[in-house]
């Protein structure tokens, strides 16, 4: 992926969740053709989220998303799946980062119960 907002952004979220969960684990899976680099997974006794890029937007998925409270609805997408949830993202002001951070914590704290 070409540098642009988007590479800026999943910096960003990649350092949030390392600041959320500082014995995170990140792993590049599903590489294709179309996707070389593969989509960035983030783990802690388990998945915690996906962090995948589109032509238009970051998307952050959480594995057990729909069992984690979030009080300042970061989740934006995927809200009526069974398990997952997930937060789009069409710029980088999009972002809470203390509710994103939150809602990291409280997936890796789910992972270890």
């Amino acid at each position: 992926m070409a540098a642009d907002w988007r590479t800026d952004l999943v910096d960003r979220i990649r350092a949030l969740i390392v600041q959320a969960e500082p014995q995170v684990e990140e792993e590049a899976k599903w590489r294709k053709a179309s996707n070389p680099d593969g989509v960035p997974t983030f783990s802690s006794s388990g998945l915690i989220c996906t962090v995948e890029t589109y032509k238009d937007k970051v998307k952050v998925t959480f594995a057990k998303g729909a069992t984690l409270a979030d009080p300042a609805s970061v989740f934006n997408a995927s809200l009526d799946a069974g398990t997952r949830r997930a937060v789009d993202l069409f710029s980088p002001g999009d972002l809470d980062d203390a509710a994103f951070v939150a809602l990291v914590r409280e997936a890796a704290e789910l992972n270890r119960a």
